[in-house]
């Protein structure tokens, strides 16, 4: 037989979380872009909730939003707004296009803080390879108008923390070194992404998405962690690597985590190692 149990309801719904989905908030070149929003459905203390705006990895083409859905839910139950983004693909408009289009969703995210409950003072970017490498730019572009648009004009599209899982941090060496000897089919991607035919005519849109053009001794970052695998067979570790270190000689607020024998996605992730990446964010948004 089995038993009878009485426990209280939950009148504030906390630890409940609610899907908003395919909420549109730029149309550039005439291609709707939508996100997916997991938010608390109790309502925040004070300002708020914290913003997470996780970009998936998608080798700048399309992202997909839902694959870490039921993990960034996880992230929502712990009093977040977590909005999957997406962006155009780089095979129909090159970078920065990427980087100009996630900076929209910042910005619509700002300008609807009360509708969604977001406290606006507090965003973290967090993505995957090339989600990652976006996220990074985030944080080290700030409000610089060279990535800005007219959506959602006056709202910022500065981050306070950022979370890079295995982001390419140097294009114009992964062009012109790492893909040297490939053929030319392996390197029609960065191509597309740098909007020309020649590692000489990508060099410049490259080198402007290229996080590691950044570190450089008199610019703010907001604090970051970086988390890659050294077994990564498509991005190098070592790659992350210098980049971290250049963050710290600049007196960045940055961690790394190293992933023993992790490739690119996959056994990359644990538990363990959400819960790192959940306690640096908490801790760098309270």
């Amino acid at each position: 037989m089995g038993f009878f149990k009485a426990i209280e309801h939950n009148p504030s719904l906390e630890g409940m979380v609610d899907l908003k989905p395919d909420v549109a908030f730029a149309e550039p070149d005439g291609e709707r872009l939508a996100m997916q929003i997991l938010k608390p459905m109790w309502k925040a203390e004070g300002d708020g909730f914290p913003l997470v705006v996780f970009i998936q990895g998608s080798a700048w083409t399309k992202p997909n939003q839902f694959w870490q859905l039921p993990q960034l839910s996880l992230l929502a139950r712990r009093g977040f707004v977590v909005a999957s983004v997406t962006h155009r693909s780089c095979y129909e408009a090159p970078a920065p296009a990427f980087l100009m289009d996630v900076k929209a969703a910042i910005r619509f995210l700002r300008a609807h803080a009360e509708e969604y409950d977001i406290d606006a003072a507090r965003v973290c970017a967090w993505g995957t390879s090339s989600g990652g490498n976006t996220a990074l730019l985030l944080g080290m572009t700030g409000d610089d108008p060279a990535f800005e648009t007219e959506d959602w004009a006056g709202e910022s599209s500065q981050v306070q923390a950022v979370v890079d899982c295995f982001g390419p941090t140097d294009l114009v060496k992964m062009m012109e070194e790492q893909f040297a000897g490939v053929p030319m089919e392996q390197k029609k991607l960065l191509f597309a992404l740098g909007g020309a035919s020649t590692p000489e005519g990508c060099r410049e849109r490259l080198r402007a998405v290229s996080p590691i053009r950044y570190a450089e001794p008199g610019r703010t970052f907001p604090p970051v962690l970086m988390l890659h695998g050294d077994a990564d067979e498509l991005v190098l570790y070592r790659d992350s690597e210098v980049l971290y270190e250049r963050l710290g000689a600049c007196g960045c607020d940055v961690s790394f985590v190293r992933v023993h024998g992790a490739p690119h996605e996959g056994s990359f992730w644990s538990l363990p190692l959400l819960e790192i990446i959940f306690s640096f964010i908490e801790s760098r948004l309270s």
